[in-house]
């Protein structure tokens, strides 16, 4: 467990209703969403789509720490593609995730170990680590 020295930002949103048919929105007002499930008819999106674009966007800016660690230019572009499956097992239900990292014009095994450090950086990585099953992989 991380002993906590400062916390930097505290996120905070009301939901009401559920995922079937609720609504999601932030004390500041810049998140507000309707939430509907996958297929539904109903205008809204889901928590895992919500999850996929939260996780890709701290992982993206995990690469950017790792490179600038390391003295290395990005390419203007980076990209991750999150996939994050709402899933039901013996235990019930559960998630898990892929991201594909994609980083035109590094050398692949520089990208590769800014990856890798990515993934020891991002807390989503971090806190998804032996908790579902996920695959990060370098595109």
């Amino acid at each position: 467990m991380n002993h906590i020295v400062k916390v930097l930002h505290t996120a905070k949103t009301e939901t009401t209703g559920d995922r079937d048919n609720g609504a999601s929105r932030s004390s500041d007002g810049l998140l507000d969403v309707r939430l509907s499930t996958p297929r539904s008819a109903r205008i809204g999106t889901n928590p895992e789509q919500l999850f996929a674009a939260g996780w890709s966007a701290s992982f993206a800016n995990a690469i950017i720490i790792a490179a600038r660690k390391r003295k290395i230019a990005l390419p203007a572009k980076i990209s991750i593609d999150a996939e994050v499956d709402l899933t039901l097992g013996r235990g019930g239900y559960s998630l898990s995730a892929r991201l594909n990292v994609k980083i035109p014009g590094l050398e692949r095994s520089v990208a590769k170990e800014l990856v890798d450090e990515a993934e020891k950086i991002c807390p989503y990585s971090k806190a998804t680590r032996g908790n579902i099953e996920a695959t990060i992989k370098l595109a």
